[in-house]
């Protein structure tokens, strides 16, 4: 299996304008880094927890969150993010699967535990579906469906999203507060805490017209942007993760997190995700 992922370079003190690369050799760039630095944070909060009985982040706050191992044939593994949509399916990003120069030969599910390198359930993925135009040298229909073997045990702390449907298939947005969660950074300089495990972050969605004055024409109707307050995004190494909207107290997934800018999440560029509504046509075959 491989992963495809986009980046972004802006030069600082620029105005911004479309310097949108694509998602070749994301994995060694990007993800590899990213699980190390995971991995790391993991064994410095179980060796807190015990120690002085640090608070890890309950796992009920986005039980649709799926970890996603990546053997990309290097000696660490890479990782992104996906989101539990039924009991054999979850939904990621293209560019986790090849990113142009390397394809991922096993990936492997992660649920129902804030670690991602620890506990949990862990369910090898056997089949993977990749949106028919995927291009890793392009941003658009970076969307792909894991397939799983056996079902996914159900529990407080795990459970499926539900897609948007009725008037969320046209309903564009602009300004709404959503909700991304994840196992990656949220900030440029995160420090080992207890809390740095899978988490979330709310942001803000921006109109594509804005969005397209950093990323130029990368950015395309089937594409999300979202910015958030204090300069907090997505960063690096949530590809593939769930980004939703609260509807009467239910989470609904809108987003899958595609790419962000490399100079840095807390400048404020957007981030960018897959918009659910425009794949739903894709998505739901896949769930049979």
């Amino acid at each position: 299996m491989r992963v495809i992922i986009i980046f972004l370079f802006i030069q600082l003190g620029c105005v911004p304008y479309n310097v949108a690369e694509d998602f070749t050799n994301w994995h060694e760039t990007v993800g590899i880094k990213n699980a190390e630095k995971i991995r790391q944070l993991e064994a410095y909060a179980l060796f807190n927890q015990r120690i002085v009985g640090g608070v890890i982040a309950p796992v009920f706050a986005h039980p649709y969150l799926a970890g996603l191992l990546i053997d990309v044939g290097r000696h660490s593994p890479s990782a992104c993010g996906g989101s539990i949509l039924s009991a054999s399916r979850i939904l990621t990003a293209a560019h986790c699967w090849y990113d142009g120069r390397l394809q991922a030969r096993q990936i492997t599910a992660v649920m129902g535990t804030p670690y991602l390198f620890h506990g949990g359930t862990r369910i090898p993925v056997s089949a993977i579906a990749i949106h028919p135009w995927y291009n890793p040298r392009s941003f658009v229909n970076d969307i792909a469906m894991l397939y799983l073997p056996v079902k996914i045990p159900f529990s407080g702390a795990i459970q499926p999203i539900s897609l948007p449907s009725g008037s969320l298939l046209t309903r564009d947005l602009n300004g709404e507060w959503l909700r991304a969660s994840g196992y990656g950074r949220y900030s440029d300089v995160t420090a080992p805490t207890t809390n740095t495990m899978a988490r979330n972050v709310h942001l803000q969605v921006m109109t594509n017209s804005r969005c397209r004055m950093f990323y130029g024409e990368s950015v395309l109707n089937s594409t999300l942007c979202t910015y958030g307050s204090g300069g907090v995004g997505i960063c690096q190494g949530d590809s593939g993760g769930p980004l939703t909207l609260n509807v009467e107290g239910e989470e609904v997934l809108v987003g899958v997190s595609s790419f962000v800018a490399l100079a840095g999440c807390e400048l404020q560029y957007p981030s960018a995700f897959a918009r659910v509504s425009s794949y739903v046509d894709w998505i739901r075959p896949q769930l049979q």
